[in-house]
C-alpha cells in the first residue's frame, strides 16, 4: 500500500494537461462528422446507411473504471448490447441478438474455427483510443460480424516532437473494503517523436479480487469456462512509425495480453430451489490456471495521396491460447482411464492466424461525385482444442482459408441530399479436417476428415437521405456471414461413418440484414430512432448440456428489433440528459416443420432494456450517473423455468481536475442491488453450480495524469 501511495505521488509530480487534452480531443470527435474506420472508408459515418456509435476515450476511461473491461463498457452504454456474463466468457453475448466480431485497429480477434470466447479480453482498455461499433449483420470485416462490428482502435502516434505519455493508478475494492475482494490497476504509456519517426511503449498490470453480490457474498466461480474475477493480467504495446512523406506512412504495432487465474477458490454449488447462490470457498483449482493469452504484431502502409486516392495495405499474425478451468465433467468421463464420475480434465484452445488486407478508394475522376473502394482480404486460422490432463484431442487441428475480394461505390445526388451506396464482397472458404476420432461420451466415433469449402457473394446496399443539415434518413440491406462454431460442431458427432465432405452443418450462416433509420442533431438535441429486422435460412442457436457446455444446432432464426436514443443538452451549463432504448425479439424453428413455434432463449437474445444517464462537466468537475433497466421477459416455447425476472443497475462517477493529474471516484451498482445474472437467470433451471449472483457495489479510485 505504501507503495501506491509513492507512485500517486510520483505521478502527481507530471502536469496534467495531457488529461486536459484527452477531454479537449473527446468532445472535439463528438462534434465532428467522424471517420470510422471500421467501415472500410474514408468517408464519414453520416454517408453511409448504416448505425454507427463511436466510444471516445474520455466515455471509454470513465466506464471501464466503472465496469472494469472494455466488453463490460460496450455492453454498459449500448442498449442493444446484452448483459454480460460477468465471466471472461462472451458466450451467449450478444449485438442485436447476435455476436458480434471483436477486432483491434480492424483485425480479428475471433477464432472462426472454435471459438473460444474470449476475444473481448485481447488487449488492456489502457491502450485504447476509442471503440467504433458498427450494427447489423455486415461482411466490411469479413467473417463473424453477424451482429455487429466492435473494433478497438489504438492510441495514435504522438502529435509533436519530444516525449510525452500518461499513467494510470488505481485501486478497487467490494462494498465491505474486505482484503479478499480488493484489486487495483497500475499502467503508463510513454512515446517519443523525432521529425519523421515515433515510437510508443506502454504497460499495463491489474489484479482483480473476488467479487462480492449484493448480500457481500462470493459471487459463484465458473469452474469450466473460467473467471475474471482473482485474476492478474500484463500487458504490453507497442508502436514504431515513420511517415514516409505528408500523406504516407508505415508503422508497426505489437501487443501481448495475458491474464491468469491466481487458484485462491473453488466453486461451491448453490440450490437454485431454495434460492440460495452459488459461491466459492478458499482452496486450490485443480489443474493448470485458467489462462488466456493474446499476441498480435501488425504492419501496416498507408497513403492518402496515392494517385488522387487513398491507399492501405497491412498484414498480421495473430495467436491465442486459453486455458480453461477444469471438472469431474459428464463430457470428459472415459472409462478407458479411470472410473466415470472420477475423471478430471480441462481444455486448451490453440488458435493461429495470419491475414492480410488491402485497398484502394478514390473519387472516379470526371464524376467527383462517385466514390469506389477496392480490396482484397485474406484470412488463414488454423485452431486445434486439445484436453490438457489427458493429452486427448477434443477438436482436431483444423486449418480454415477465406480469400475475398470486395468492392464498394458511394454515389452523392443533389449536393449530398441523396446518397446511394452498395457493394459486394466475394468469399471464397475451404476448410481442412483431418481423420479424427470424438470423445468416449460421443461415441469414441472416428470421422473420416474432408475439404468441404463454399463460395458466396455477400451484398450490401442501401439509400441515405439528409433532406436538411443534421437530419438523417437512411434504409439498407447487408448480408453477413459466419460458420457455426466448427469445433463445437465437431466434436459432437455422435453417428458412426460421418465423412466431413458430406456433413450439412459445416455450412455457413448467412444472416440478412434489414435496417431503416432517423438521425436528428439539431442544437442541443440528438435524437435516432432505428429498425432492424435479422434472419437466417440455417442460422445457429446455442443448446446448453446439463454439465453447462455448448453445442450448436442449426435451425431457422428471425430476429427482429427497435432502438430508440435521445441525448440533450440541457440549459443548466455542462449538463446533458440521454436515454436509450433497446426492443428485440427472436424466434426460431425447434422442430424443422418449417414453421417459427419458439422465441430464442436467453442463450441467444437479450432481454429489453432502458437505459438512462445523466452527465455533468464545467470546469475542474465532471460527474456521470446512469440507470440500466433489464426488462422482464417471458420465452414461449421454452421452460417456464428459464423466464427472465428482471433487475435495474445505477453507477456513478465524478472526477476533479488537479493540477497533477485527475482523480475519480466510481461506483458500480450504486444501489447494490442483489440480483441473479441474466444467463443464469435464464439458462440451467436445474444447474445449482452456474447459480450466479452479479456484483454488488464496488468502489474504485483512480488517478491518471500526463506529460
Amino acid at each position: 500500500m505504501k507503495f501506491l501511495w509513492s507512485a500517486v505521488a510520483v505521478t502527481a509530480i507530471w502536469a496534467g494537461e495531457a488529461v486536459a487534452q484527452e477531454r479537449d480531443d473527446a468532445a472535439q470527435l463528438r462534434r465532428d462528422d467522424v471517420v470510422v474506420t471500421a467501415a472500410r472508408t474514408n468517408l464519414p459515418a453520416s454517408a453511409l446507411p448504416l448505425t454507427v456509435d463511436v466510444i471516445d476515450r474520455e466515455t471509454l476511461g470513465r466506464q471501464v473504471a466503472v465496469s472494469g473491461s472494455v466488453v463490460d463498457a460496450v455492453s454498459a452504454l449500448l442498449p442493444a448490447f446484452s448483459p454480460t456474463r460477468e465471466k471472461i466468457t462472451g458466450v451467449g453475448e450478444t449485438l442485436r441478438g447476435r455476436s458480434p466480431l471483436y477486432a483491434i485497429n480492424g483485425i480479428p480477434q475471433t477464432t472462426p474455427i472454435r471459438d473460444g470466447a474470449r476475444d473481448g479480453y485481447t488487449i488492456d482498455p489502457f491502450f485504447i483510443d476509442r471503440v467504433e461499433v458498427i450494427y447489423g449483420s455486415n461482411a466490411l470485416q469479413g467473417i463473424g460480424a453477424t451482429g455487429g462490428v466492435v473494433n478497438q482502435v489504438t492510441v495514435g502516434a504522438p502529435r509533436t516532437d519530444g516525449w510525452s505519455g500518461r499513467t494510470l493508478l488505481q485501486g478497487n475494492s467490494g462494498d465491505d473494503f474486505a482484503g479478499a475482494a480488493l484489486g487495483g490497476k497500475l499502467a503508463g504509456l510513454a512515446a517519443f517523436r523525432s521529425g519523421r519517426v515515433d515510437a510508443t511503449a506502454g504497460v499495463a498490470f491489474e489484479r482483480r479480487g473476488a467479487f462480492l453480490d449484493g448480500r457481500r457474498r462470493r459471487v459463484g466461480y465458473d469452474g469450466n469456462q473460467s473467471e475474471i474475477q482473482d485474476t492478474d493480467t500484463l500487458s504490453f504495446f507497442g508502436r514504431v512509425g515513420v511517415d514516409l512523406s505528408d500523406t504516407a506512412r508505415f508503422e508497426v504495432i505489437a501487443n501481448r495480453f495475458r491474464l491468469q487465474g491466481n487458484n485462491h477458490y473453488v466453486p461451491v454449488e448453490g440450490s437454485r430451489v431454495r434460492g440460495i447462490p452459488a459461491t466459492t470457498r478458499r482452496g486450490e483449482t485443480p489443474g493448470q490456471p485458467s489462462t488466456g493469452v493474446a499476441q498480435m504484431v501488425s504492419a501496416s502502409l498507408s497513403d492518402g495521396d496515392l494517385a488522387g486516392g487513398a491507399f492501405t495495405l497491412q498484414g498480421f499474425y495473430n495467436h491465442t491460447s486459453d486455458t480453461f478451468a477444469g471438472g469431474i465433467l459428464a463430457t470428459f468421463q472415459d472409462a478407458r482411464i479411470a472410473p466415470v464420475g472420477t475423471l478430471f480434465d480441462q481444455s486448451r484452445n490453440v488458435s493461429r492466424k495470419l491475414g492480410g488486407k488491402v485497398s484502394y478508394e478514390r473519387a472516379v475522376p470526371g464524376l467527383e461525385a462517385l466514390t469506389l473502394t477496392a480490396g482484397f482480404d485474406a484470412l488463414f486460422d488454423r485452431t486445434a482444442q486439445m484436453l490438457v490432463q489427458t493429452n486427448r484431442s477434443w477438436v482436431p487441428r483444423t486449418d480454415f482459408r477465406s480469400l475475398a475480394p470486395f468492392g464498394q461505390g458511394n454515389l452523392k445526388l443533389f449536393d449530398g441530399i441523396v446518397r446511394l451506396a452498395g457493394g459486394v464482397r466475394y468469399e471464397n472458404v475451404a476448410l481442412d479436417v483431418p481423420d479424427y476420432t470424438t470423445l468416449a461420451t460421443s461415441g469414441a466415433r472416428f470421422v473420416t476428415g474432408g475439404t468441404p469449402a463454399f463460395a458466396r457473394a455477400l451484398w450490401n446496399g442501401g439509400v441515405v437521405l439528409e433532406p436538411v443539415k443534421g437530419v438523417r434518413a437512411y434504409g439498407s440491406y447487408a448480408e453477413g456471414y459466419t460458420i457455426a462454431d466448427i469445433g463445437r460442431v465437431l466434436r459432437a458427432v455422435s453417428q458412426p461413418n460421418v465423412r466431413i465432405d458430406d456433413f450439412l452443418d459445416l455450412t455457413p450462416v448467412i444472416s440478412n440484414n434489414r435496417e431503416l433509420g432517423v438521425e436528428v442533431t439539431q442544437g442541443p438535441l440528438v435524437a435516432s430512432a432505428t429498425y432492424y429486422r435479422s434472419s437466417s435460412e440455417a442460422g445457429q442457436v446455442l443448446v446448453r448440456n446439463d454439465d453447462g457446455i455448448f453445442n450448436v444446432n442449426r435451425q431457422p432464426v428471425d430476429i427482429a428489433g427497435l432502438e430508440l436514443n435521445l441525448d440533450v443538452r440541457m440549459p443548466w451549463p455542462g449538463l446533458k440528459i440521454g436515454t436509450g432504448y433497446s426492443h428485440v425479439t427472436g424466434r426460431t424453428d425447434t422442430n424443422a416443420d418449417g414453421r417459427l413455434d419458439a422465441d430464442l432463449d436467453g442463450a441467444n437474445i437479450s432481454p429489453d432494456r432502458l437505459n438512462l444517464n445523466l452527465d455533468f462537466s464545467r470546469g475542474r468537475v465532471s460527474a456521470r450517473a446512469q440507470g440500466r433497466w433489464y426488462l422482464s421477459r417471458r420465452f414461449e416455447g421454452q421452460p417456464i423455468a428459464n423466464d427472465f425476472a428482471g433487475y435495474r443497475l445505477f453507477d456513478a462517477s465524478v472526477a476533479y481536475e488537479l493540477t497533477g493529474g485527475r482523480v475519480m471516484l466510481s461506483v458500480q451498482n450504486l444501489g447494490n442491488t442483489d440480483y441473479v445474472t441474466y444467463y443464469s437467470d435464464t439458462q440451467g433451471p436445474t444447474d445449482n453450480a452456474r447459480f450466479y449472483t452479479g456484483r454488488g457495489r464496488n468502489f474504485t479510485l483512480s488517478w491518471q495524469a500526463g506529460f
